[in-house]
């Protein structure tokens, strides 16, 4: 059974949003630092995913 967080969405200035990550979930999608990330939304969720040169 998968692990669930519960997570705050925090306001950062006038038009920014974001939601910590807990970091046992970066580590197993073997994120990193300043790597580029693609933010979609899909009826009412977002999906996270890595960003591919096209």
């Amino acid at each position: 059974m998968k692990e669930q967080y519960i997570r705050k969405l925090t306001k950062l200035g006038t038009h920014s949003f974001y939601v910590v990550i807990p970091p046992q979930i970066i580590r197993n999608l073997k994120w990193r630092k300043s790597q580029k990330l693609v933010v979609e939304q899909k009826d009412k969720s977002i999906v996270i995913k890595d960003w591919k040169k096209k």
